[in-house]
C-alpha cells in the first residue's frame, strides 16, 4: 500500500516550524474510540514547550497533560531534511518508550500536512497531521486516520494551541 504522500511538497524552509518555538497552553479533543464510528470525545488540557535546535532546523517539544483516560507524556522531534526539503516529524510518548516512524510533509500557504502509514489494531492505516490557523499566539494540530487508502479521513485528535510565552 503506498500512501498518497499529498504533503509531499518542495521548497520546505528549516524555518517552518519557527512559529512553534516556546511555552504553549493545550486545549484537546480526542475521540475516545478510533475508527469505529463513535462521536465521543474526551477534553483535557495540557501545556508544551517547543525548544529550537539546529538553527531552526529542527525542534524537540514536550507535551504533559492528564487526560480523563491517563496521563499523556510526549515528545516529538521534527527534523528538516535539506536535500528533500521536507519535514520528519517523530513522535514518542512514555507510556511505550520508543519513537514512531516518522511523519513526512510539508507547509504549504500557512498548513502544514503530514503523513505515514502505520499499522493500527493489526491493521494497516494511513496517520495524517495537520497544521493550521497559524498565528503568532495561537496555533491548531489535528490527527485523521484513514483505513481505506487515504479517500476518507477521520480526525480523531484536535489541539487547540494558545502561546503562554
Amino acid at each position: 500500500m503506498n500512501a498518497p504522500l499529498t504533503s509531499t511538497r518542495t521548497g520546505g524552509s528549516e524555518h517552518d516550524f519557527d512559529f512553534l518555538s516556546g511555552t504553549w497552553r493545550i486545549h484537546n479533543r480526542r475521540l475516545t474510540a478510533r475508527l469505529k464510528g463513535s462521536d465521543e470525545w474526551e477534553e483535557f488540557d495540557a501545556r508544551s514547550v517547543v525548544r529550537p535546535i539546529w538553527n531552526g532546523a529542527g525542534n524537540v517539544d514536550e507535551i504533559v497533560g492528564e487526560s480523563p483516560s491517563g496521563p499523556l507524556r510526549g515528545l516529538t522531534v521534527r527534523l528538516f531534511e535539506p536535500a528533500s526539503r521536507q519535514w520528519r516529524l517523530y513522535w514518542a510518548n512514555a507510556d511505550r518508550g520508543i519513537l514512531d516512524q516518522p511523519m513526512i510533509g510539508g507547509f504549504r500557504d500557512g498548513r502544514g500536512e503530514f503523513v505515514d502509514q502505520e499499522l493500527f489494531e493489526g491493521r494497516a492505516i494511513f496517520v495524517r497531521y495537520v497544521w493550521s490557523d497559524i498565528t503568532p499566539t495561537s496555533c491548531r494540530w489535528e490527527q485523521a486516520f484513514s483505513d481505506d487508502g487515504g479517500r476518507a479521513w477521520e480526525t480523531n485528535w484536535i489541539m487547540e494551541l494558545s502561546r503562554i510565552e
